[in-house]
């Protein structure tokens, strides 16, 4: 099971940091990731971390503004937002993918598990 907290309600330009903490296992030889739904849109990749080399994915609406880490001790992976924009409003959701993943592109949405429940991030202009 995947837990989300940390959204609320920001200004333009604010910062927020989500968390995505697992229960029942732990993260390893999975990608994690991060992805949003705002009202009315499809659901879209954020950024990703595997747990195998920590190497990072960024989607580029958030390139240089969002910085995705983990704390394997915790079993917990973090968003850092910053620069927040009324356009990163949306429902935040968590998920993973087994193992790793070859080429540049992480693995469709689709293809991630073990979705939470979701935080909401609202960020106001």
């Amino acid at each position: 099971q995947l837990v989300e907290s940390g959204g609320g309600l920001v200004q333009a330009g604010g910062s927020l940091r989500l968390s995505c903490a697992a229960s029942g296992f732990t993260f390893d030889d999975f990608v994690i990731g991060w992805f949003r739904q705002a009202p009315g849109k499809e659901r879209e990749g954020v950024s990703c971390i595997s747990s195998n080399d920590g190497s990072t994915y960024y989607y580029d609406s958030v390139k240089g503004r969002f910085t995705i880490s983990s704390d394997n001790a915790k079993n917990t992976v973090y968003l850092q937002m910053n620069s927040l924009k009324p356009e990163d409003t949306a429902v935040y959701y968590c998920a993973v993918y087994p193992g790793g993943y070859e080429g540049p592109v992480p693995p469709h949405a689709a293809d991630f598990g073990s979705w939470g429940q979701g935080t909401q991030v609202t960020v106001s202009s």
